[in-house]
């Protein structure tokens, strides 16, 4: 048994499978338009549907890192969409996003700086594989360049994080509470940054 639902405007198909043999659920994304769920045979559809809503999260994040993994090696992904390397004449990745990241970047932490009335003293852009962004005892900001790879409201949300930092150099409810004013969905879009870390 299989429906569809509608995950980031795209249709992605459910397939139900139930087996006398099951005792618990399974849930699998298979790949970007296919999810899977394994049961037992007294599982309901309503219950698949309830079950999708809950874990909508989880599935969207898995989706982004299949997305991510199956990326060709002709191709990179730039402010969230897929792009041929030789449209742009690319011979070093790295420095590629490091040049396109300032023409972004410098622009939305100005507009968020003002909004939140809260100014770095610096900011730095470098290559990391643990952390998208950090704030330093003197309010220096250091964003990681890979940020070139998602879509512009991940890079805000990283932006308005290191910021609320410079108020606040720990993670209390005051910091959280600070970073939902300007980010009211920020628990989403924190999850699929921590998917990829």
């Amino acid at each position: 048994m299989s429906f569809q639902i509608e995950i980031n405007q795209r249709l992605v198909t459910v397939h139900l499978e139930k087996r006398r043999n099951i005792k618990h659920v399974y849930l699998r994304v298979l790949n970007p338009n296919l999810i899977q769920i394994k049961t037992n045979i007294y599982y309901t559809l309503l219950e698949a549907k309830d079950l999708i809503e809950k874990k909508i999260d989880w599935i969207e994040n898995s989706i982004i890192r299949l997305e991510e993994k199956s990326i060709n090696e002709d191709e990179f992904l730039y402010l969230g969409v897929r792009k041929k390397i030789e449209e742009f004449k690319i011979k070093n990745i790295d420095n590629f996003y490091k040049k396109e990241i300032v023409k972004y970047l410098p622009d939305l932490v100005d507009e968020y700086s003002k909004k939140m009335n809260l100014f770095p003293t610096s900011i730095r852009y470098r290559k990391n594989k643990r952390t998208w962004g950090s704030c330093n005892y003197k309010n220096g900001l250091n964003f990681n360049i890979l940020l070139m790879k998602f879509p512009i409201e991940l890079m805000e949300y990283v932006i308005i994080h290191e910021l609320a930092h410079i108020q606040h150099k720990n993670h209390s409810k005051n910091f959280w509470d600070l970073v939902e004013i300007h980010c009211p969905d920020y628990k989403k879009r924190e999850k699929i940054f921590k998917s990829f870390l």
